[in-house]
């Protein structure tokens, strides 16, 4: 069974964003991608990289631009 949640460690975040680098990740967050911290615990919303993915958007592509 898998459970939805709305909050993802940083392994989880990295896997939703497709990356398998800690260096893209961090460099994601120096960029802007929010961080929640709970004391120790470290965690990143589903919907802050959704927003942080869309304000990074630079140019959508046509369908015959598509590969």
């Amino acid at each position: 069974m898998i459970i939805q949640t709305e909050y993802f460690g940083f392994k989880e975040a990295m896997q939703y964003l497709g990356i398998k680098s800690h260096k893209t990740l961090n460099y994601y967050i120096q960029q802007g991608l929010p961080v929640t911290q709970v004391g120790k615990s470290k965690r990143i919303s589903k919907t802050a990289i959704d927003d942080f993915m869309k304000d990074h958007t630079t140019r959508k592509y046509s369908k015959s631009e598509v590969i």
